[in-house]
């Protein structure tokens, strides 16, 4: 049997620690390095660090955790398109542009 505790909706209890644990992670040396760059994850734009916010990869509320190998920088306009989707969502949605 597979665990399927990653896929599923969190409750409300779960989804309040996974906020404090990004908060927390918000103020950490770690994520100022990581956003240093200044480097959307997604759209591959130069923005200046202050300037992009953390994103979960995969969705707090379709089961993803706030570890450090989910959370990206991200500019304002990809966070706010990216909404709730997966990573093959998003992938999806930008070929869909393109083509």
């Amino acid at each position: 049997m597979t665990d399927m505790t990653f896929f599923s909706f969190p409750d409300d209890a779960a989804l309040k620690k996974e906020r404090a644990k990004a908060r927390q992670l918000r103020t950490s040396q770690w994520w100022k390095r990581k956003r240093s760059s200044g480097i959307c994850h997604y759209c591959g734009k130069k923005f200046s660090p202050k300037e992009l916010t953390m994103d979960h990869v995969i969705p707090l509320s379709r089961g993803g955790r706030s570890e450090k190998f989910n959370l990206v920088p991200c500019c304002k306009a990809c966070n706010t398109q990216k909404k709730r989707m997966l990573p093959a969502e998003w992938d999806e949605y930008i070929d869909r542009l393109r083509g």
